[in-house]
């Protein structure tokens, strides 16, 4: 066998065994126990990194590059509700060409080069995948956007830059991960220029939540270990943590259910657009999905244990879909807040 033919097949064995102890870890960390709820919160760094090494090629391959959800209009396109409730951060900010703008968790950098382009900013964004930023650097490369995006390694808890950085900044359907919003938006405050906008898209629990029903603690669990969630948290919690880490609130409100009635923002997961996609989300075709992706293991083309991230990722779909019906999760809970100029305390919230 020629060496580089065996060094190839070497490599995919070794990403093979890596996806598998990957997927085995982040199992442990989901599981349903008082010590695996501890190590979520502990570990939370490990828990959503285990967790985009197994699914940041799905989510591209089947979403794009923009991993969040948007309320949407009749004869408006999934794509084009993704890129409009992108470019509505933008605007709310009030981005004028070359201020610099932090993205706070940006995944591989959809949204990032959106806006940079929308708005001609500077937009540098952080995550914890290390495999996303290589994505996300080859993807700024071929859009032409290298010299207006960036992107780092890093943990949003801990931000790796210097105080008074950034003029904005926007989190899209992110600081869910953390297992402490107070402490994700207390080193955004530290490195924002005071007097500068903080806006965002929260996943939160509604009012509608009842922890004393069944049915709803067990869709906010599925959805939880479905997204690598330490545990989902209520809209009020957020403010409270806006609030706590010295930002001033200007506006709150859920978003869900602002677009058209017939294009609710969970339809494209159980309705997608694509002949193909509504093919594969019916349940023969997800029968076909679970048993050629096991065929692909059996034959070590996919590695170990895609077909389970496969039926993770339905049965989170699943339940993120009838918790959007029932109206107890929102994925769009919209804020908008400010850090005080110098010299200015932190506002309280009425």
């Amino acid at each position: 066998m020629p060496a580089r033919s065996w060094q190839r097949r070497k490599k995919a064995r070794e990403d093979a065994d890596a996806f598998s102890r990957t997927l085995r870890e982040y199992e442990a960390l989901q599981r349903d126990s008082p010590e695996a709820r501890a190590l979520r919160s502990s570990k939370y760094g490990q828990l959503v990194d285990d967790y985009y090494d197994l699914v940041t090629d799905l989510y591209e391959r089947n979403w794009g590059q923009s991993f969040h959800f948007a309320p949407r209009f009749a004869g408006e396109t999934r794509r084009e509700s993704l890129v409009r409730h992108e470019h509505y951060l933008a605007l709310r900010l009030g981005l004028r060409p070359g201020m610099r703008v932090l993205d706070v968790g940006c995944g591989v950098g959809g949204p990032m080069r959106n806006i940079a382009r929308f708005a001609n900013v500077n937009v540098s964004g952080i995550t914890i995948n290390e495999g996303q930023v290589r994505r996300g650097r080859d993807h700024n490369a071929k859009a032409r956007l290298s010299s207006q995006c960036q992107m780092v390694v890093g943990d949003f808890m801990d931000i790796p830059c210097q105080d008074a950085s950034f003029d904005a900044a926007f989190a899209i359907e992110a600081t869910c991960h953390a297992p402490d919003r107070s402490r994700v938006f207390t080193e955004v405050f530290r490195v924002m220029h005071p007097g500068a906008s903080f806006a965002g898209y929260e996943w939160c629990l509604t009012e509608t939540y009842d922890p004393e029903d069944r049915t709803h603690v067990s869709l906010k669990r599925l959805v939880e270990q479905a997204n690598g969630l330490p545990e989902l948290t209520s809209a009020d919690a957020v403010g409270d943590a806006l609030t706590a880490s010295g930002f001033e609130i200007l506006e709150t409100r859920d978003l869900a259910n602002a677009g058209d009635p017939e294009t609710p923002w969970h339809k494209p997961l159980t309705t997608p657009e694509s002949g193909v996609g509504r093919i594969l989300a019916s349940r023969p075709g997800r029968r076909l999905m679970h048993r050629t992706t096991g065929l692909l293991e059996f034959l070590r083309v996919a590695p170990h244990g895609l077909s389970e991230v496969h039926a993770l990722l339905e049965s989170g779909g699943r339940a993120l879909a009838e918790s959007g019906r029932m109206g107890i999760f929102s994925p769009a809970y919209f804020f908008l807040a400010r850090k005080p100029q110098a010299g200015a305390g932190p506002a309280s919230v009425g």
